[in-house]
């Protein structure tokens, strides 16, 4: 077995605490060697925020607890990727008409 290697999560967050902290908090767990936040929408109590993560093994319940101990919320995993190496994700001939 190779192991998860990228995670993309759609997650719903509070104001508080901020991206900052969650990503540093992330980036701290084992296995992990980048996690990347991104916002893109915001409301009056909560934020939308694609979170990355990169790394040889990642243990996703891990993930999701340290996201949930926040108070956040996994709405959906956009992005998985396994196996030896990371596959970069190409556009198809229709895609592109």
């Amino acid at each position: 077995m190779n192991g998860i290697k990228r995670l993309v999560l759609d997650v719903l967050k509070l104001h508080d605490p901020t991206i900052i902290v969650i990503a540093d908090a992330i980036g701290q767990l084992d296995g992990v060697d980048g996690v990347n936040i991104s916002l893109y929408e915001v409301d009056q109590q909560t934020e939308n925020v694609k979170i990355t993560v990169e790394g040889d093994r990642l243990n996703f319940d891990l993930i999701k607890r340290t996201i949930e101990d926040f108070g956040a919320a996994i709405h959906s995993i956009d992005e998985v990727v396994s196996g030896k190496r990371i596959v970069t994700e190409e556009e198809t001939l229709l895609e592109r008409t």
